[in-house]
């Protein structure tokens, strides 16, 4: 859809975006209640910090699909785990969602290239799907940022829930979280 904004508008747009502050894992409502054992989260498809493969963006040759992801186990009471992942560019007041997932077994795991998962949330096109990064034409590079969320409690939410909801079930209950963040910029 963004790949349809002219160079020039993007470019004009260069410096207005939501920021690093504003991600989910930045809030001091779902910052971990206390100091905790670490876990980690990464790809085999991308290296943190590095540039998020074409595929797995509205720039791929077929349809994009959700990159594989894999995490260590988290902090001990750990009893479900929700994954955000979010545009911290996008050149909005908020970060732009792209997957919300939750119900994730509180243990080490992973999720598998194009992975279904049964509890999705609403990314900001208002799917509950995986939304492929698609940044600005002349926007420059965005990061995106995959944040997970070790909590002390299963959460229940309904189906299509949003960001706002998600961050309300996430108050008071996180252990500990996973950061993982890549960058893409559309070509040319």
């Amino acid at each position: 859809m963004l790949e349809n904004v002219p160079a020039f508008l993007g470019r004009s747009l260069k410096n207005v975006r939501a920021g690093h502050a504003k991600l989910m894992a930045a809030k001091p409502s779902t910052a971990p209640r206390a100091p905790s054992d670490r876990f980690t989260l990464t790809s085999p498809a991308f290296e943190p910090g590095g540039t998020l493969p074409a595929r797995f963006t509205a720039d791929a040759k077929e349809e994009a699909v959700s990159p594989p992801l894999a995490w260590t186990d988290p902090p001990a009471g750990t009893k479900s785990l929700v994954l955000v992942v979010e545009d911290a560019d996008a050149p909005s007041p908020e970060p732009l969602v792209h997957w919300l997932v939750w119900d994730l077994l509180g243990q080490g795991g992973s999720l598998a290239e194009s992975a279904s998962v049964p509890s999705t949330g609403r990314n900001s096109y208002q799917q509950q799907a995986w939304l492929p990064p698609d940044p600005p034409n002349g926007h420059g590079a965005h990061d995106y940022v995959f944040q997970l969320f070790a909590l002390d409690v299963p959460i229940d939410l309904k189906s299509g829930s949003g960001r706002t909801a998600v961050e309300d079930a996430l108050t008071g209950h996180v252990l500990a979280v996973a950061v993982l963040q890549a960058s893409y910029e559309r070509p040319g």
